[in-house]
């Protein structure tokens, strides 16, 4: 029976201890009773400050999306121009090729047809990105490649030579220009 004896006087003590905080508290706090008008001028305010957190929650949330629904409609069509892109890298192609002939009215079609497709995917917001030889790289706008030994000293750290366009539709990347860069 000894051992209950100590459980009874190790649980007397946490609870006189507890009870004893608690008596401090509800002593310590003033007890401050309001009028029937004042509570309702408190219960008004609260009232007040809730309505004008859930109004501009509510603003805030339409802006929001008023301004995803923009950027939706003004990408949406960025798959099928992804899409697209390899074909305008294609006419790229072909017209080097086709500049190497003697087929100036086939060069000119080709051309035309070019610019066409290009021109329309301009109006749907399509951008080309301007990198030429000689840059310096940058991680952020580029995508290297490899890398080769420089041709002079002032050409490490630049582009070298441009693989790939890049594109952007609006203001984002769709696709970054690929390149070769000096090492």
């Amino acid at each position: 029976m000894s051992k209950k004896e100590t459980k009874t006087e190790v649980e007397l003590p946490e609870e006189t201890i507890t009870n004893e905080a608690v008596n401090e508290e509800t002593t310590t706090e003033p007890t401050v009773e309001l009028t029937a008008e004042e509570q309702l001028a408190a219960d008004l305010a609260q009232e007040k400050d809730k309505f004008l957190r859930l109004f501009a929650e509510f603003e805030n949330y339409k802006r929001r999306t008023t301004k995803e629904r923009i950027e939706l409609f003004s990408t949406a069509s960025q798959d099928v121009i992804k899409a697209l892109l390899p074909v305008l890298d294609d006419f790229d192609r072909a017209l080097l090729e086709i500049s190497k002939s003697e087929a100036t009215e086939l060069s000119k079609g080709v051309e035309l047809i070019k610019n066409k497709l290009f021109s329309t995917l301009e109006q749907k917001g399509l951008e080309f990105i301007e990198v030429k030889a000689g840059d310096v790289f940058n991680a952020d706008d580029h995508e290297a490649i490899t890398q080769i030994p420089a041709p002079s000293d002032d050409m490490k750290g630049k582009i070298i030579d441009v693989i790939e366009k890049g594109y952007k539709l609006g203001e984002k990347v769709i696709r970054f220009p690929k390149v070769v860069i000096g090492n």
